[in-house]
């Protein structure tokens, strides 16, 4: 038999490895995909029993059949198609995973360029109905900029910012837990088809894959590892949402955060991620946009400025001079905590005030 192909090789250890494995990534490195799986097979590496078993009765070969059957292409690094974001993950892995082997891609564009400018948009599955319409209404505007969104395609807020998308005819990219022929949750089998005719379905699973709980957490990296940035739009304190900011934070990636009404739990971790300073909050698609653009590329053509309102006027003027925390400043003008937010975070995003921490000063000049 001779031996199979780098490409194949790797989509046949993407059935045996869970991408956590560091050994595998270690031996693929040292020897090259396709000698790691010949010296697997031959019983030259120390691997359980279980693994050589499995591994025995796979041919790489086999690969290419199963991956046109599900209609994706495999795409692998080094390939044109592969987004350079994604190496990102090799010297700043997380305890999910580093560089995936490769990813099975459902759709006609190019998945590089499909996320050359694009944005994930998270949040929780048990999503209340204005969050669901706030990334709905995130989604669409930026569609209708140009950007890219990227999300998990579950329930609650992922599956409406994929809405929001393909609503305002954009360019969405689902980016699933389990094999790109097994949509999970199954009853999002419509939504994802619609996404692969538009944009673009993407896995490190192979096709087939029974999906597991770990496997959600594995894919959030990739999300992350996607997109340009990162925004929270709705989540509780434990949602794991906020598992994908960590993993853009660690990739440098910037993050942010949607307010929702301080009362509310679902909003939860929001807040959180903003007070503790790892999210910038966001209020718009024109500050997501200047969140996600790099430094000094914000297209002033396409990103317009945020308004500022008499109230927002007014947070100004109580800046004057001083440096106040968010609780004393909503004493001095006596604005309700949201809309108080929505204001700093307008001002925030037209460069008038600056933040550090909770502490909130208006900023010279």
């Amino acid at each position: 038999m001779s031996a199979p192909s780098p490409r194949w090789a790797r989509a046949a250890w993407a059935r045996v490895a869970e991408p956590t494995n560091e050994t595998v990534a270690g031996w693929i490195g040292e020897y090259g995909p396709g000698e790691a799986w010949e010296r697997l097979v031959a019983g030259e590496l120390p691997v359980p029993q279980r693994l050589a078993a499995i591994a025995a009765g796979l041919d790489p070969a086999d690969e290419a059949r199963r991956c046109t059957e599900a209609g994706a292409r495999f795409v692998i690094p080094g390939d044109d198609e592969w987004p350079a974001g994604l190496d990102d993950l090799e010297h700043r892995p997380s305890a999910h995973g580093g560089v995936p082997l490769g990813l099975w891609v459902r759709g006609g564009r190019d998945l590089a360029e499909a996320v050359e400018r694009s944005v994930a948009l998270v949040g929780s599955r048990a999503s209340t109905a204005y969050g669901s319409g706030q990334a709905r209404q995130l989604a669409a505007e930026l569609a209708d900029r140009g950007w890219s969104v990227v999300s998990g395609a579950a329930y609650g807020i992922d599956g409406a910012a994929h809405e929001g998308a393909l609503a305002a005819e954009g360019v969405t990219v689902a980016v699933l837990a389990g094999g790109v022929d097994r949509p999970q949750p199954a009853g999002h089998e419509r939504l994802v088809a619609r996404i692969a005719e538009t944009g673009l379905v993407v896995s490190e699973a192979p096709p087939g894959r029974t999906v597991r709980g770990r496997h959600f957490l594995q894919r959030n990296r990739i999300v992350a590892a996607l997109a340009g940035a990162t925004v929270v739009v709705e989540a509780g304190l434990r949602s794991g949402a906020r598992g994908t900011a960590s993993a853009a934070e660690r990739l440098g990636r910037p993050v942010g955060a949607l307010p929702g009404p301080v009362t509310s739990m679902a909003s939860a971790g929001c807040h959180d991620l903003v007070r503790s300073g790892q999210a910038v909050l966001v209020t718009n698609a024109a500050e997501v946009v200047e969140l996600a653009s790099p430094l000094g590329e914000v297209d002033a053509a396409t990103v317009e400025p945020p308004e500022i309102d008499p109230l927002a006027a007014s947070v100004l003027a109580a800046l004057d001079g001083v440096t106040v925390d968010t609780g004393q400043l909503g004493t001095i003008t006596g604005l309700a905590p949201l809309d108080l937010l929505v204001r700093l975070g307008a001002l925030e995003a037209a460069g008038l005030v600056d933040r550090d921490g909770d502490l909130w000063t208006a900023r010279a000049g």
